[in-house]
Formats: C-alpha cells, structure tokens, sequence
C-alpha cells in the first residue's frame, strides 16, 4: 500500500500546484485563492492517504477578520487542515517554501505570506504587513503558532508574533486545535489513520496592548493543550 500512495501524493501534490498555479494567474493574491486550492488538497488528498478527518465545532464564514492559531505535526498538515481554511484567509510561511518546484509559486500567487525568521527585522515587517492586512483589507490569517513541526509529540511553546498581530490590529484570536494524527499514522494500512479537528470560541483583544502578549500567548498555549488532549482521548483511545 506504501509503495502506491507515496507516489500518488506526490503526484497529486504536484499536479494541484501546477493547475493552482496557472489559475491565479487570472487572479493573482486574490485571499480567496488560499481556501480554494487547500480545500481541493483536503478533500482528495485524505482520500490518497487514507486518512479518516471529523471536523468539530467549525465555522468557515466569518462576518469580522481574525487571526487563527492552530499547531503545526507535519507537511500533512497541508491536507489535514485544508479543508478548513475560512474564507478570505491566507497563511504565513517560512521563507524556503518559495523555493519548493511548483507549490512555491502556487503559494505565493495564492496570496500567502513568506517570514524570514532567520532576519528579524524583515520579519518585523512582514508582521507589520500582515497587521495592516488585518486591519483594512478584509483579510484573515492562519498561523501555525509554534513556528515548527511538533512531529504529533506535544505542543511546543508559542511564537509572539501570532498574538502581537492581532493585539494590534484588534481582532480576535480563534485556535484550532488539531489531534495528534502524525504518530498515530500508519501509511501502510489501508485505512491509515484518524485526525479530528475543533475550532475553539474566538479570544477578543479589544482594549488589550502589547504588554498583553505574553499573557496572551500562555493562555491559547494552555486552552489548546488541553483540548488537544481531549481531542485525543476521544480520537485514539482504544
């Protein structure tokens, strides 16, 4: 079974981004564009893995912008999560995704976000960017919060920028917790494994200023270690 479905991922991995890409074309950092082709990645892409999602509690239209903060296993999380990207929302990623044949110029048509985090000062601006997205264009944003792949074995501590964002274009903050699918995965199975995803109710930051970020930070970092774990129990437990 492994030997087939690598491939085929692969493959239909390439093959989106390369329609994806000629389709922004005709309209190019449309917000919209994100959602579109990660909802297309989702809905095909769980069916070449064989991974079995149940979505919780979500809610893809949204009347204000926010900033959404979910925790980061794996490059699967592509096809895990796609399927709930909401409407006019776009991510932020690492600066090396630019480079990856195909998806990278899908990604950055698609209205995305690259961050230097090796360079603080361009990261600094490309929050500040990201502020004003926030603030005037109607645009929502999705951040993996922990910066890095946790491989499915805990939550690792929070960035800043997430929250500094959102204190000060004043949105809320809305988490999405995602279980541990990465290490209870088994491509070689047929039907390799489970995901289950819960969106938690929005965090206002309505009169709050960045003195708040840490408190801001620690307190989503602590709602969704905890829902995680619930999420798990409920998705894995024999």
């Amino acid at each position: 079974m492994l030997v087939i479905r690598i491939p085929l991922a692969v493959l239909f991995f390439l093959l989106i981004a390369a329609v994806g890409t000629l389709a922004c074309l005709a309209r190019p950092f449309n917000p919209d564009n994100t959602r579109l082709f990660a909802n297309i990645y989702s809905k095909y892409g769980l069916k070449i893995l064989g991974i079995k999602l149940k979505i919780h509690n979500f809610t893809l239209k949204r009347s204000h912008t926010a900033v959404y903060i979910a925790n980061h296993q794996d490059n699967l999380d592509l096809f895990v999560c796609g399927s709930v990207v909401p409407y006019r929302t776009v991510t932020i990623g690492k600066k090396s995704l630019k480079y990856l044949p195909l998806f990278g110029q899908l990604y950055w048509l698609a209205g995305n976000i690259f961050i230097d985090r090796k360079n603080s000062q361009k990261s600094a601006k490309t929050l500040d960017s990201s502020t004003i997205a926030l603030q005037k264009n109607n645009t929502s944003i999705w951040v993996f919060a922990e910066g890095t792949r946790n491989r499915g074995k805990n939550i690792l501590p929070f960035k800043s920028g997430a929250f500094r964002m959102a204190i000060e274009a004043q949105v809320p903050i809305i988490p999405i917790c995602i279980s541990s699918y990465k290490e209870n995965l088994k491509l070689n199975k047929f039907v390799s494994g489970h995901a289950s995803i819960r969106e938690l109710e929005p965090i206002p930051t309505q009169g709050l200023t960045l003195d708040d970020t840490n408190e801001l930070r620690e307190k989503c970092w602590q709602l969704m270690k905890e829902e995680i774990e619930k999420l798990d129990q409920l998705t894995y437990a024999k």
